[in-house]
């Protein structure tokens, strides 16, 4: 058998103490740990997360069935999805075998007892659980590779890296939409590592940061002596990252007669540099970002609406920090790990208050303040916590009032429930099938929540005007 280590955890729920004398000498190569009953079982899966669980079925009160042991089988794995089970069963239960495995159960063993059969089989599950854990650190060190370190524990943050999973393999323009600060470079580059072209350049520019004489040239570049200055030929981004992928970053800024130019370009193909004649065929994918609501600058007729559809034929949007509490507090973590290592400082983490802090803070310069707090927060920290005035945010009350399960279920439903009325436009029986209820209790649970079809509306209307590209805070 193999060598006990960090994931050679064995709990074996088991009743009888003449089994779990042989069982404990039969897998004295594990780590074993034994239960007596479901609650002693659940307890220690929460406790000690073990990699297999051998479950006997018959377990008291009811030793003589399986309630007991089927209860214990489901709620181990709803509370350890990827827990290997092992269920035994007593003498030609085939029946409750299948039903196991049915139930999730990787395996099964009837009694009696055979310490060679049982011991492959507990190796077996042990192997598996080995290869699962190994797949998920390669697959998340990939995601952590493809994009750039670009922290996504919020909900809204994972589906926007899904997108990019998927287009990224396509030759789509891509346009990203997002306050700044938000990461619109990482994601942008994310494009770029998931796609065919990752192995070409990467070229970026930024369209508010180069004034407007010279972004032409820039982009396009030019010819020896275009203008006064141009002693040489010069290639511009475009011709740069040809085979490669093109960021236009702050496109919004770019000024409307560069914007025909830059339309030209993307229904052609080809570029002429400033100065020159000749076409230049030039392959290159194009990634746009901006913090500027495009439609209102196309209302304003400060942005050619041809080429805000040529641009956004993927369009993602970022959602701000103040709406990704669980990052804004992950991306913390990250930072403090960064900046305190060079320093030598040894900073374990942040005090509760500080953490109640971050997590409140609306965060109007996004993840780039969050940075330039964390790294004033490692200069000035004297102890080996950050404390709340090392970052110099206002307090909160959050942490001496965490919010209970019961908030939390309570805000989640009515937040479902507003959704649901949206997408329907009022319709409760369609929205009660979008959330996969009966209409008696839907309106139950609009009672239940205050919950009126006005009010769902209004609530649509606010969130929306608060989660426009570009609006302020």
């Amino acid at each position: 058998m193999p060598a006990k280590d960090a994931n050679n955890r064995l709990l074996i729920v088991e009743d009888d103490p003449g089994m779990r004398s042989q069982l404990r000498w039969c897998f004295d190569s594990y780590e074993v740990i034994f239960a007596n009953n479901r609650s002693e079982a659940l307890a220690a899966v929460r406790r000690l997360q073990p990699a297999v669980v051998l479950q006997d079925l018959g377990l008291p009160p009811d030793a003589e069935g399986v309630t007991e042991g089927f209860a214990s089988l489901n709620e181990i794995l709803e509370i350890a999805p990827q827990t290997k089970v092992i269920v035994v069963t007593g003498h030609h239960d085939k029946e409750s075998a299948l039903r196991a495995i049915a139930g999730g159960a990787i395996d099964f063993y009837q009694k009696p007892v055979d310490v060679e059969v049982l011991g492959l089989i507990v190796s077996r599950a042990f192997h598996i659980a080995r290869l699962e854990s190994e797949l998920l650190v390669m697959r998340s060190n990939e995601g952590r590779e493809a994009f750039g370190g670009l922290i996504a524990a919020d909900d809204r943050m994972q589906q926007v890296c899904r997108v990019i999973e998927k287009v990224a393999p396509a030759d789509v323009t891509v346009l990203i939409l997002g306050e700044s600060g938000t990461g619109k470079e990482l994601l942008a580059q994310a494009v770029h590592r998931l796609s065919p072209r990752a192995d070409e350049k990467f070229q970026a520019i930024n369209c508010a940061a180069i004034p407007e004489a010279l972004l032409e040239s820039e982009l396009f570049g030019h010819e020896k002596g275009a203008f006064t200055g141009a002693t040489k030929q010069t290639l511009g981004k475009v011709e740069l990252a040809d085979g490669g992928t093109l960021f236009l970053d702050e496109i919004g800024d770019m000024p409307l007669a560069l914007q025909a130019k830059l339309l030209r370009f993307l229904q052609d193909r080809v570029i002429e540099r400033v100065g020159g004649r000749q076409t230049i065929p030039v392959n290159v994918r194009v990634v746009a970002a901006t913090n500027q609501n495009l439609k209102q600058l196309i209302s304003q007729q400060r942005f050619r609406e041809d080429l805000f559809y040529r641009l956004s034929e993927v369009t993602l949007d970022v959602p701000p920090l103040r709406e990704r509490k669980a990052d804004a507090i992950a991306i913390a973590h990250a930072f403090l790990r960064r900046y305190a290592a060079p320093l030598g400082r040894q900073i374990r983490g942040f005090t509760d208050e500080a953490i109640a802090a971050i997590g409140a803070y609306r965060w109007p310069g996004n993840v780039r303040e969050l940075e330039n707090k964390i790294k004033s927060a490692v200069l000035l920290t004297e102890g080996q916590v950050v404390g709340l005035t090392d970052m110099n945010l206002p307090g909160t009350n959050e942490a001496a009032a965490p919010q209970t399960l019961r908030d939390v279920r309570n805000r989640a439903e009515r937040e479902a429930i507003l959704h649901a009325m949206t997408v329907s436009a009022g319709n409760i029986s369609r929205a009660a099938d979008l959330l996969g209820i009966t209409r008696p209790t839907l309106y139950d649970l609009m009672e239940k929540h205050h919950v009126t079809s006005g009010t769902a509306d209004r609530v649509t209307t606010d969130n929306a005007a608060a989660t426009t590209p570009g609006s302020g805070d």
